[in-house]
């Protein structure tokens, strides 16, 4: 009944970390599904941004000829950079953060609390800086009071070069008009040290003043959503790969199992000696040692336990409570092998044990399924399942056990009396049929001897032996006469 009720414990304790195990795989599997739903709706509103701006530039800029034939890439530039600023933020997750001001003012967009004046302008080769003068000389406040001038990426590249150039390196740019030239960084340097606007002012757009242009922001926009989805595809790999089984968490697994299995051991033995009438003050150093080996297992299998019930429910397609009734189930076969080569059991005693051991293993993993699916808390379904399931298993076990048992000796005495009655007709059996042998190479060797007299009584014999009619067998003169001259 202590053993029994041990068992019971155990089990309870193993399936309860099955489960865990379980709950932490699903963790991982829904925390992957959430965002990989969360990112279907920041892709869908990422390409809602830029399919918005599309929209925006071919009715309000170039339907309505908005800028003329000169200025209408500016207005472009300005829809654009909010369509895909906006989106930029939107496929990470982020609120969308830039506004079309839209009012001819001193301000073209709005990027949070950020003013910001854009200028696209390529006349007079001075990457938009001559622009921004013209802007400053009309609101002399707007960079004191934290505006920021955005111009084209190619141009704010060449001016940070050029404002970072020392005279010695200025003095070797090209003079073929290849690139920037020395007049270009004395144009830019005198930018700088005559208006009060420092280069920190200044940042790049998004875009390059070729990209926004009437007849290609088409196709800009549309290198812009398949960025957004290559953006997407990148961030649903992330999502994957932090979605994976790790090796930390195997470990964790694995220590936890290994602390509730050298618990629970550790528990029990202490039971099993108070039921001896002793006191824990009472304990001897040989009890804290035989309680300290049974733990060091108990911690041992329990660590093995986890890492496989993890390693199988990750690696392979098996449920926790299946892969713990398999690891369950080696542990108690592997016992009952090391009995039957110690000589403890017999060959019969160990597949019957076996049998019942992956028997009750199954109901266990059974019983924790059903648990689970019905009380669909993690670990307590899969305990309170574990533990009716088992409870019923017993119960049923034990009210069969007598009539199993008396039905099981009489199958064996039955058993063992057909094996001595068969084993009696088969060696009659044996007998007959050496004699038969024997008889019958006789009439062979008579039958093909070289002796033609005796062949040929060797030969009547052989066909009598064999069944051959009196009347077909020629066994006298006239009947080979007969035969053989009619």
């Amino acid at each position: 009944m202590v053993s029994d009720a041990a068992e019971f414990v155990t089990g309870t304790q193993e399936h309860a970390v099955a489960s865990w195990v379980s709950y932490l795989n699903q963790l991982r599997i829904d925390n992957l599904l959430g965002a990989l739903s969360q990112q279907d709706e920041h892709l869908r509103d990422a390409l809602t941004s830029v399919d918005e701006a599309v929209r925006k530039i071919d009715l309000e800029v170039v339907a309505a000829n908005r800028g003329g034939q000169r200025g209408m890439h500016g207005f472009i530039a300005e829809i654009a950079e909010v369509g895909i600023g906006n989106a930029r933020k939107q496929i990470l997750g982020h609120e969308a953060v830039y506004q079309w001001v839209n009012d001819n003012g001193p301000v073209d967009l709005m990027r949070g609390s950020v003013e910001i004046q854009q200028k696209f302008v390529a006349a007079g080769g001075r990457f938009s800086l001559g622009a921004i003068a013209e802007h400053l000389q009309k609101y002399p406040e707007y960079v004191r009071n934290g505006g920021k001038y955005q111009i084209p990426r190619d141009h704010f590249e060449v001016i940070q070069r050029l404002h970072a150039l020392s005279p010695e390196e200025a003095s070797k740019l090209s003079r073929s008009g290849d690139g920037p030239s020395l007049r270009d960084w004395q144009r830019v340097q005198a930018f700088f040290q005559t208006r009060s606007v420092g280069f920190e002012s200044l940042e790049p757009s998004t875009l390059q003043y070729d990209e926004v242009q009437r007849d290609v922001y088409t196709a800009t926009m549309a290198a812009e959503k398949g960025s957004l989805h290559a953006t997407d595809r990148s961030l649903r790999e992330d999502a994957y790969q932090r979605s994976r089984p790790t090796l930390r968490e195997a470990g964790t697994a694995a220590l936890t199992a290994a602390a509730a299995a050298g618990a629970t051991v550790f528990v029990l033995a202490v039971v099993a000696k108070r039921r001896e009438d002793k006191r824990l003050n009472e304990f001897s150093e040989r009890d804290w040692i035989d309680l300290a080996g049974e733990t060091g297992s108990g911690f041992g299998k329990g660590g093995v336990r986890g890492l496989s019930i993890y390693a199988l429910t990750n690696f392979t397609a098996t449920s926790a409570a299946v892969a713990s009734s398999v690891v369950t189930t080696s542990f108690s076969i592997a016992e009952q092998a090391n009995q039957l080569r110690r000589g403890q059991i017999d060959e019969l005693e160990f597949i019957g044990n076996s049998e019942l051991i992956a028997l009750e293993a199954a109901v266990r993993a059974l019983a924790s399924c059903v648990g689970q699916a019905t009380i669909p808390i993690p670990v307590l379904g899969a305990v309170i399942g574990t533990t009716v399931g088992t409870v019923l298993y017993k119960a049923a076990a034990s009210s069969l056990t007598k009539r199993e048992a008396a039905l099981i000796e009489r199958y064996l005495d039955e058993q063992r009396t057909l094996d001595e009655q068969l084993a009696a007709e088969y060696q009659t059996t044996l007998e007959k049929l050496d004699q038969s042998m024997s008889d019958y190479l006789g009439l062979l060797e008579r039958a093909f001897s070289p002796d033609a007299q005796v062949a040929l009584v060797g030969s009547v014999a052989l066909a009598m032996g064999l069944g051959v009619a009196s009347d077909e067998i020629l066994d006298s003169d006239e009947k080979v006469d007969a035969y053989f001259l009619n």
